[in-house]
């Protein structure tokens, strides 16, 4: 069986002797000394500031949302939010779980994210944020999403889950916007089996989620106010530890099979438009067929062969009557949804696997 995508596991010397540490303090939670050091590893590695690890990237979303006040209660008045309907389900039902109404726009055809051609169209004055996602890691339209932002004096917080190490015009991509969140699911590039992280832009917001975090107490008998319990504890941490001590391993075992895939299926598929100015960080490998049909004939020959694709992102969201959303024509995210299928990848996958994958889909899409 050859899987869309394999988590990754590191030395299990060096997780134990991290794990032994944690045996020894009896520290388990609560900011302990591994996310400390986590804490400040990450800050170094990605070259940001105001970074907080938290136990999952969903809570990650949430708690940004209230440190920035967009899920702030007015009386009459739902806030909204507007976001893209090309992505996974955790952008737009954060916003709905925390009382955010969801308004989806539509996508850029060749980019794959947020148009920002189409978000002043969805602006009301409920309107308190935009949150886009960089989807498949590939960099939004940054600049664009600001301008519009600061006229409409409206906060960003993107969700950069697939953007780990990205980096946009020599900086962190994670710089842009008042705050960014990462994804640590086991799955992702870098890991912590679970966990995520929120990159703010000022330090009073990052200051303000620490509290949240942990309820919203600040001593043994402060709580200043309401919170959640989002921590990461110690052994997420030291899972995290391990992989990014290995993540320069990891990319480049991940940009090998993309360039495998590449010199295979070269011309044969429409692949996403990589924004100018921006690294690429080969967490997924996404291609578009000419239809839904012959998703689905891929989707079965590979299967047929103990081959795991998946349809990644699908369906658009702005189809989904859970989230109850509103939304302007989402026609191209509609249309891409049916399109889309995201090859295997990880380390370990051989050049021969990767042959095959890509015999199959040449055969389909021809």
């Amino acid at each position: 069986m050859i899987p869309v995508t394999k988590p990754y596991l590191p030395s299990r010397e060096k997780l134990d002797k991290y794990l032994d540490g944690i045996y020894e303090r009896q520290w388990l939670t609560n900011n302990g000394q591994l996310v400390q050091e986590l804490t400040q590893r990450l800050e170094d590695y990605l070259g940001v500031e105001n970074l907080l690890l938290v136990s999952n990237g969903t809570l990650a979303l949430q708690v940004a949302y209230r440190a920035l006040g967009v899920s702030d209660a007015t009386p009459g008045a739902q806030p909204e939010a507007i976001t893209t309907p090309f992505t996974f389900i955790a952008t737009a039902s954060s916003l709905k779980w925390d009382g955010v109404q969801p308004v989806f726009a539509d996508i850029d055809p060749n980019t794959w994210c947020l148009n920002p051609a189409n978000i002043e169209a969805a602006i009301t004055p409920n309107t308190r944020a935009i949150v886009p996602v960089h989807v498949f890691g590939n960099a939004c339209d940054v600049e664009a999403i600001g301008a519009i932002a600061q006229k409409h004096n409206l906060k960003v917080i993107y969700d950069a889950s697939h953007a780990f190490g990205v980096n946009y015009k020599g900086e962190s991509l994670l710089k842009h916007g008042d705050a960014a969140t990462l994804s640590f699911h086991a799955t992702k590039l870098f890991h912590a089996g679970e966990g995520g992280a929120i990159i703010f832009k000022r330090k009073e917001d990052l200051e303000r989620a620490k509290k949240m975090i942990n309820f919203g107490i600040t001593g043994p008998e402060s709580i200043e106010e309401l919170g959640i319990n989002a921590k990461m504890n110690e052994m997420q941490a030291a899972m995290g530890l391990c992989v990014l001590d290995e993540i320069e391993q990891i990319s480049a075992d991940r940009q090998a099979v993309t360039e495998t895939y590449n010199h295979f299926l070269a011309g044969k598929l429409q692949k996403q438009r990589i924004q100018a100015g921006a690294s690429y960080n080969h967490a997924y490998y996404p291609v578009a067929l000419e239809n839904e049909a012959k998703v689905i004939e891929l989707m079965s020959s590979l299967r047929d062969s103990g081959i795991l694709a998946r349809r990644y992102f699908y369906p658009s969201l702005d189809a989904v009557a859970a989230l109850e959303a509103t939304s302007t024509a989402c026609s191209e995210s509609r249309k891409l949804a049916e399109r889309i299928i995201c090859l295997p990848i990880y380390s370990g996958l051989k050049v021969e696997e990767i042959e095959m994958i890509s015999k199959k889909v040449s055969e389909v899409a021809q």
